[in-house]
Parts: structure tokens; C-alpha cells; sequence
């Protein structure tokens, strides 16, 4: 059932992208926003209390909704299954924005792809040279697709092999969010103590989707290279399981990324990647859409698995 699911609501997602200001996703946000300004008394404990409320609700609600569905019809359950992950995964959430920086680039406008890298990043693009562009764009571009496709998947099987139904994806993407959401703000919101727990949950949740996503592209790219780097530079690239993802990226499609690039301490192997170029941009393309595969063929195997069990 995964596997057909996970496909459809690819194809669906690919058709019909899911708009940003959804009404699901603003449900999501004022559950959120609410768990936020009534737990958030600035105490550890709350803390994790608000949390734990806040990610783990609505993937239990997931869960219930497709278990109660089940009892009644296999078809509404999957049509359920369906609708869920056509929220939580897909490409075109993120995609649009790579695009349309590539498209500046092969224009040569790089002032316009500059602009759009800084909207899809909300960061300071102006002072970046090219190959810090491209550079940025890559980087940004495999920490979407694991955030948003890659790191979703890993989580959602795990909890569906537990019997948990979806709970795993809704979990994943909330978790995901609170962690941008949760940040300091100029009206010195939310808590230390919230921020710290979004920033801690988050870092638990994502390290074994990392692990997975940056495996994946070891098989699909240079093996020997993504897992080298994997191992031995991924807390120079970022912290925590950024710095695995990237890490593996740049080994995978043998280009310098993150702080190594950018001056940090590196060994002999990452010294000698290639500074990033335009064609590149073809190569994460084609890495993130060969994981894609292997991801859906490792699906179709447990599917079977499971049919002939």
C-alpha cells in the first residue's frame, strides 16, 4: 500500500502543487501558535511539554483518523494515506525556487538569481561572487529535498512499520517547522527554554532521516567520495545533521559546499573537489531524482515483501 500511495501523491503533487497558504498548513501553524502562547512560561520542562504537544498531536491525529477508517474501508484509508503525504512530501514546495534561479543563471543575470536565492532563503545574497551563488543554491537546494521529500519518507516508514499509519510524516514536517518557528524574535518570543527544545527535538528527529537521505546519495553518486565526506567533515560543513547532508552532497557530486568552501579547515580530498559551475546544478538535479528512484524501488520491495509474507 505504501509504495502506491507514496507514488500517487507524488504524481498528484506534481500536477498540482499545494499552495502555500493552504488551509491545512494554517491549521498546523495556529496549533502551533496556540501550543506556543499557552505552554511557553519559560521553564524547561514546558519546554519540551509544548513540543512534544505540538509535533506529536497531529501525527497521533494522522494516525487515529486512518486507523477509524481502516475499520470501515480500505479504499478511504489509502485515499487518506494519500491525502497526507500529498501534504507532507513533494518536490514542488521547494522547486519552483530552484528553477527559477538556474533560469537566471543560464541567462547570465546572476543580480536576479542573487534576488531570488535571498527570497527563497531570506538571507543576504548581495555580496556573493558565482560560484558562492551556485554554491548557495546547491546547498539549499539538498536540504529542501531531504526536508521535504527524503527525510519525510524515512520517517513516515519508520512509524508505518510500528503501526503508527502517517503519523511518521506529519511528525517529521512539524517537527521540521517548529524548529524555524521556534526561533528568537525581536518581542524576545518565544522562551529560551522553547527555542531550545525545538532546536534539541529537532536535531533528535532528523539524525537518523540524515543518515538515510545522505546514504542514499552515496549509492547514487560517488560512493567512496559522499561516504568519506560523510564521515570525516560533516560537522565542518554545518552543524548537526545539515552538515551530514551536506557533507555527503559534496562528496557525492565532488564539489566543494558549506564551511569548507567557504575557508574552513578541510583535508586533502576536500581540498581538491571542484568549485561549483553551473553544470552542477544539472548534477544535484540528477542526484536528488536518482535517490527518488532507488527510494521508490526499495519501497516496491518491502511492498512485495509484505503482499508475500
Amino acid at each position: 500500500m505504501i509504495f502506491f500511495a507514496i507514488l500517487l501523491a507524488l504524481l498528484i503533487e506534481q500536477a498540482h502543487p499545494l499552495a502555500v497558504d493552504n488551509p491545512v498548513f494554517a491549521v498546523l501553524r495556529g496549533w502551533a501558535r496556540m501550543v506556543r502562547r499557552n505552554l511557553d512560561t519559560g521553564q524547561a520542562a514546558h519546554g519540551w511539554l509544548a513540543w512534544a504537544l505540538a509535533t506529536a498531536v497531529p501525527g497521533l491525529v494522522a494516525a487515529l483518523v486512518f486507523w477509524a477508517l481502516w475499520q470501515f474501508s480500505t479504499v478511504l484509508s489509502f485515499l487518506w494515506l494519500v491525502g497526507v503525504l500529498y501534504i507532507t512530501l513533494g518536490f514542488r514546495q521547494f522547486s519552483h525556487h530552484f528553477t527559477d534561479i538556474r533560469q537566471a543563471l543560464e541567462e547570465g543575470n546572476d543580480p536576479l538569481a542573487r534576488e531570488r536565492l535571498a527570497a527563497w532563503t531570506g538571507s543576504d545574497t548581495s555580496g556573493l561572487s558565482r560560484p558562492d551563488l551556485l554554491r548557495q543554491v546547491i546547498e539549499q537546494s539538498a536540504l529542501a529535498a531531504h526536508r521535504h521529500v527524503f527525510g519525510v519518507l524515512a520517517c513516515f516508514v519508520v512509524f508505518w512499520l510500528l503501526g503508527l499509519g502517517p503519523a511518521g510524516a506529519v511528525f517529521y514536517r512539524m517537527a521540521e517547522y517548529i524548529s524555524r518557528n521556534w526561533r528568537a524574535r525581536p518581542d524576545g518570543t518565544p522562551s529560551a527554554s522553547l527555542q531550545q527544545a525545538a532546536a534539541k527535538g529537532w536535531d533528535w528527529v532528523d539524525t537518523g532521516p540524515a543518515a538515510a537521505t545522505a546514504l542514499g546519495f552515496a549509492v547514487v553518486g560517488n560512493f567512496e567520495e559522499a561516504v568519506a565526506s560523510w564521515r570525516s567533515e560533516a560537522d565542518r560543513y554545518a552543524p548537526g545533521s545539515n552538515g551530514v547532508v551536506l557533507a555527503a552532497t559534496s562528496g557525492a557530486l565532488n564539489v566543494r559546499l558549506g564551511a569548507v568552501a567557504a575557508g574552513g579547515d578541510a583535508d586533502d580530498t576536500a581540498s581538491v573537489r571542484q568549485e561549483p559551475q553551473l553544470a552542477h546544478l544539472t548534477s544535484a538535479v540528477g542526484l536528488v531524482w536518482r535517490s527518488v528512484v532507488l527510494w521508490m524501488l526499495l519501497l516496491a520491495l518491502l511492498t512485495l515483501a509484505r503482499l508475500l509474507a
